[in-house]
């Protein structure tokens, strides 16, 4: 397994200060010690209409140069409009990102059923608070088997273009419409194309409790391609990095069970940080830019650990078992 470093992180919008090119993710990548970068799929990164054929094999090089994995690009599209135009300009949006992704050398283009967006202040500073009520009140003017419907046959068409380009989409048990990971697995059977996969992630996970995590992942089995991680972190005084809960009455993402039953899976891909949400934990403020290269370092810190530890334990059951 590998730490990717989603660019998301640096984009510009969930910290005061100004957004990191894609060139000076790819060094925050390098001096952090992450494997590979995953290109969120918008301004004032990725998005396609503003790479020239030029940059994109700029960029490659760069990546190739400095031994960084480029992961893939990360859509934000939203399907379940009731207007077909809009799922219409959606879908030439995911189309021209796949091309993207296949142009900088990537393998894997992410997806949601649906997406609210964000909205952005006078600041630069993006909210969550405004676009997801709005989704929501529009949601009501269709029902959930027809958004159903049409987030399928969107889907369906992605993966179609994707198997052109030869680059896998994973579909996210990212809300809203989605409701449990169950739903991401039964709109990959209904979809039923190969380039369509799963990018299972555990902090969206419904339940943290080790149960239902792991039966998540085993029910997700080969077709997990990809996967995220976030929050925040501290290092406490033995100098081991820890989750720092954020969110009032919210259990730790589970993080042991999870990678412990992707490794009884196989799966070899990617972990990829993200910071995405408003403010430092506790202190109602947006982080700066030091902030987030501290977080994204602890990040890396604790997945690095956590997969140290796990390869130990790996090895001592299975030496006891012989």
């Amino acid at each position: 397994m590998k730490v990717g470093l989603y660019s998301i992180t640096y984009l510009g919008v969930w910290y005061q200060g100004r957004a990191l090119t894609p060139a000076e993710v790819v060094e925050r990548a390098v001096s952090l010690g992450y494997d590979g970068v995953e290109i969120d799929g918008k301004r004032p990164h990725g998005n396609p209409m503003d790479w020239s054929a030029n940059d994109r094999a700029a960029f490659r090089d760069l990546c190739a140069a400095r031994g960084i994995e480029i992961v893939g690009v990360a859509s934000n599209n939203d399907f379940a409009s009731l207007v077909p135009e809009h799922r219409e300009a959606q879908l030439l949006m995911v189309r021209e990102q796949i091309g993207l992704c296949r142009d900088l050398g990537g393998k894997v283009v992410r997806l949601f059923f649906a997406w609210p967006g964000v909205t952005i202040d006078e600041t630069g500073l993006a909210s969550y608070e405004v676009a997801r009520p709005l989704w929501n009140h529009i949601s009501q003017f269709s029902t959930r088997q027809q958004k159903w419907v049409w987030v399928r046959e969107s889907l369906k068409e992605a993966a179609m273009m994707a198997a052109d380009a030869g680059i896998t989409v994973a579909l996210q048990n990212h809300t809203p419409l989605l409701r449990h990971y169950r739903d991401m697995l039964d709109m990959i059977g209904d979809v039923d194309m190969p380039s369509l996969r799963a990018c299972l992630d555990v902090p969206i996970l419904e339940r943290q409790d080790n149960e239902y995590v792991r039966q998540a992942v085993m029910d997700t089995g080969k077709l997990q391609v990809h996967s995220h991680f976030g929050g925040e972190f501290r290092r406490g005084e033995d100098g081991s990095v820890r989750q720092h809960i954020f969110d009032f009455g919210r259990s730790r993402t589970n993080y042991v069970e999870f990678i412990r039953a992707l490794r009884e899976t196989g799966y070899d891909g990617y972990f990829c940080y993200e910071f995405c949400h408003p403010s430092v934990a506790g202190s109602h403020k947006p982080a700066d830019l030091d902030y987030i290269d501290e977080q994204a370092r602890l990040a890396r810190d604790y997945l690095r650990d956590l997969l140290i530890a796990e390869n130990a334990y790996t090895g001592a059951r299975a030496a006891a078992a012989h």
